[in-house]
């Protein structure tokens, strides 16, 4: 399937969320997106305890194993490709996790203003 290249919401070449766990709707890593993602797996965030929590409330339990789904689960600090509209929610909840820019698709910004995913950008802790 042929797709336009996918740009990041900073305006450069989308980059890789998480390949451990593997992410994404296509699960090749990246936040990539298309008319089939009905989702909008968007915004490559490293997920907390509150999100997953509040995630599981919402009706989506992303901490536990679906192995028929190739699913192993998610811990607090793995990367994962949430849906726009979720992260949004949980925003508003008070509960949005860290996004990754660089990989974070611009589609995400359809459903979530660049100045929500900029306030909760990533930062790395600095080594030492």
């Amino acid at each position: 399937m042929n797709r336009d290249p996918d740009l990041n919401v900073v305006g450069g070449s989308l980059r890789a969320c998480s390949t451990d766990p593997v992410t994404g709707f296509f699960r090749d890593g990246c936040c990539a997106t298309g008319p089939e993602d009905v989702g909008s797996h968007t915004v490559c965030s490293i997920v907390t305890i509150e999100f997953l929590e509040f995630s599981a409330v919402a009706g989506n339990d992303l901490s536990t194993p679906r192995p028929e789904w190739g699913f192993p689960g998610l811990s607090p600090g793995d990367g994962w490709c949430v849906c726009a509209a979720r992260w949004l929610e949980a925003y508003r909840a008070g509960c949005a996790p860290a996004v990754v820019l660089g990989a974070t698709n611009a589609r995400a910004l359809e459903v979530v203003p660049i100045e929500a995913l900029t306030a909760h950008a990533y930062q790395p802790d600095p080594v030492e």
